[in-house]
């Protein structure tokens, strides 16, 4: 067995262990605390998390697949700015994004303050106006974050679609609605199902909002289990249960596209529309696109900037630079390491000869399927036995080792890591399989080994993909939440956790250029996979 073998198995093992000590605690014997909730209100939170991933599915359908037809398909005024623009909601935190329409259209919201100025309305028994802190209102909140998602994939899998499919259509007398259902739709179906299962994934593992509209998932069930009952058995239950969803979802998403794949000859991306939009029809479209981007993006900046500037002194405080300080800190660390660990793993998948290599990469990525909870409770585990194990072996000297491991920032890191490695790994493998193994050849002709192979030849052709994944697991560090929230030290917080409080508190105005941070650092990647796809398409 090679080192580069040892490293790269080491790396999945260690990196996947989390998830098999999650999946054991939560097989062990029977806890009364999991009794208890099976036998009251577990059935009330799988309903509600089945409910809230159908409902945001369905929603992020309805406003994406439109999208993504008339930006692929179409010309019409704006298309080119929209084409981009519309991804921009995925910066924003769901959080912010409830707390800002909470806060528009409460009760005592200027919405409703207005509508009873303009009818003259005393109370709410003179009018009925909906109630945005409920199920439904958790739905289109998180649908209005993460339909980017389904609209990026929808329209390139559009884009790379033959055009003479959809002609023939029309040839045939389908209209364009009719050729969408009949012809581009299904072409597209396995990148529409992928696109719904990351949705449904992420959906499951949003915390803040559904915490914050008071709708009871098993999210919250696993953060209101550990830090309510302390039981950490029955949060590793609830946290099997998710781990069953999502993993049906996964074999669901496999099983439909099975026996359906469709082969296509084309060889390059469309970029002529084929749709030319005039008079009525151009209008509509254009306003529908601003419609949801001003809702879903533009209108939640305007606002938190009037919160930023309205409270600038106290919100621009000593705490923001600290706490921006410490989520820097973390990122920084978390990014170096999973690149680099990524980078060992797929050059091990590159030089490896046996039918085994692409496992340990498989394994190491395991971790990013785990909503943040769950994750929590995974990386805990281990953690702790570790420093039981610590405290024995130095029960006799007069070093306390205390909680080493699960008490200090060493959990985050390790728990970030777990959760964003894939996205590094995927960034650095879809790089390396543009070089050319003559290269490495050449490399090997001239005497040089392996490690001066992966140093001298493939880092420098890899920059770009590097620092696309440093930037990418930079990103999503700075946003992590529910891990931050169950794993941070005491006294220790950071800018997710720090905005996350004041939301609780109904005191976001406070923390608001601390949330524009993480808005325009989240913009980051965004403006790297547009410039990615038009360097793409050149």
């Amino acid at each position: 067995m090679s080192r580069w073998q040892v490293i790269a198995w080491s790396i999945g093992v260690c990196l996947s262990t989390p998830l098999a000590f999650l999946i054991f605690e939560s097989l062990q014997g029977d806890s009364e605390v999991f009794s208890h909730l099976w036998d009251t209100v577990l059935w009330d939170y799988i309903s509600n998390t089945v409910l809230l991933i159908l409902g945001v599915i369905a929603l992020s359908c309805i406003i994406a697949l439109p999208l993504g037809w008339l930006a692929a398909y179409c010309q019409f005024p704006g298309q080119r700015f929209f084409e981009w623009a519309m991804m921009l909601p995925l910066a924003m935190p769901t959080y912010i994004i409830a707390y800002i329409y909470t806060d528009l259209l409460d009760y005592a919201g200027p919405v409703q303050v207005a509508l009873r100025s303009w009818f003259g309305w005393q109370s709410p028994a003179d009018y009925w106006f909906f109630d945005i802190r409920t199920l439904p209102g958790a739905i289109v909140m998180i649908a209005l974050v993460l339909y980017p998602y389904l609209y990026l994939i929808f329209k390139t899998a559009l884009r790379e679609q033959s055009f003479k499919l959809v002609q023939a259509s029309q040839l045939m007398g389908l209209n364009p609605i009719q050729s969408f259902f009949k012809v581009s739709l299904p072409l597209a179906r396995g990148a529409v199902v992928a696109a719904l299962a990351l949705i449904s994934m992420e959906t499951m593992a949003d915390f803040a909002t559904v915490h914050y509209f008071a709708v009871s998932t098993l999210t919250t069930a696993v953060y209101d289990t550990w830090l309510g009952y302390y039981s950490l058995t029955a949060a590793a239950k609830i946290s099997g249960i998710m781990l069953l969803f999502l993993f049906v979802s996964l074999l669901l998403e496999r099983f439909s596209r099975k026996n359906n794949t469709i082969h296509e000859r084309q060889v390059s991306i469309n970029e002529e529309a084929l749709y030319c939009l005039t008079g009525k029809r151009a209008w509509l479209a254009t306003a529908y696109c601003a419609l949801i981007l001003l809702i879903a993006f533009v209108l939640p900046v305007t606002i938190l900037l009037g919160y930023a500037i309205d409270y600038f002194d106290q919100a621009w405080s000593n705490e923001f630079f600290v706490y921006a300080w410490q989520s820097l800190k973390i990122a920084i660390w978390v990014s170096v390491v999973a690149v680099l660990l990524s980078l060992l793993v797929v050059f091990y998948q590159r030089i490896g000869a046996n039918a085994s290599k692409n496992v340990p990469g498989r394994f190491a990525s395991t971790g990013y399927a785990l909503p943040g909870t769950v994750l929590a409770i995974a990386v805990l585990l281990p953690l702790t036995l570790l420093d039981n194990k610590l405290n024995q072996w130095f029960a006799n000297t007069n070093f306390e080792p205390g909680l080493l491991l699960s008490g200090s920032i060493f959990a985050m890191i390790f728990a970030y890591i777990v959760r964003f490695y894939a996205i590094a790994h995927g960034a650095v493998e879809s790089s390396y399989v543009r070089i050319s193994p003559s290269l490495d050849m050449a490399s090997q002709s001239m005497g040089k080994n392996l490690l001066q192979t992966l140093s001298l030849v493939h880092l420098p052709l890899l920059r770009r993909g590097i620092l696309t994944a440093a930037l990418l697991v930079f990103i999503e560090c700075m946003k992590e939440l529910p891990a931050a929230l169950l794993l941070r030290p005491f006294n220790y917080e950071t800018l997710a956790t720090h905005v996350f409080q004041y939301v609780s508190d109904e005191q976001l105005e406070l923390a608001s250029i601390s949330a524009l941070f993480i808005v325009l650092v989240g913009l980051i990647p965004l403006y790297i996979v547009n410039r990615s796809m038009e360097q793409h398409r050149s």
